[in-house]
């Protein structure tokens, strides 16, 4: 079994899922990256998905579709992406272990690439303790 580059919660296949539905016949899933931008220097991006990539990753969860942006796979390595409504916003959240800081608005965040030796260590010990 391969080691996904990112899970997503039910909440999040849920969102997914209804933007696809709402979005035409050509619409496949989303795909998620990360640019340069805001006060805390990088940013999550998520857009629609009519033709996919072959070099992107894909998730799926519950039928949804999600496609990784190359570039972003080792910013977004053990993340996890959800959806949430809140009195003040809706959106997507990205419970992101390789986030160092993020600015005050909440709209950028700081990202390191992850440890890739920390997680094949981290791999090795739970497939001995299975």
């Amino acid at each position: 079994m391969g080691f996904a580059v990112m899970s997503m919660t039910d909440a999040a296949a849920s969102r997914v899922k209804a933007i696809v539905e709402n979005s035409g016949p050509d619409a496949k899933g989303i795909r998620v990256g990360i640019k340069k931008g805001g006060c805390a220097g990088m940013e999550y991006t998520v857009d629609l998905v009519t033709e996919p990539n072959a070099k992107d990753d894909l998730i799926e969860h519950a039928g949804a579709k999600v496609w990784i942006e190359p570039s972003a796979v080792l910013y977004l390595l053990g993340t996890q992406m959800d959806f949430e409504v809140t009195k003040m916003r809706s959106g997507f959240t990205f419970n992101n272990p390789n986030q160092t800081s993020a600015c005050g608005c909440g709209e950028s965040v700081e990202l390191k690439p992850a440890d890739l030796a920390q997680l094949a260590k981290e791999r090795a010990a739970e497939q001995v303790a299975t």
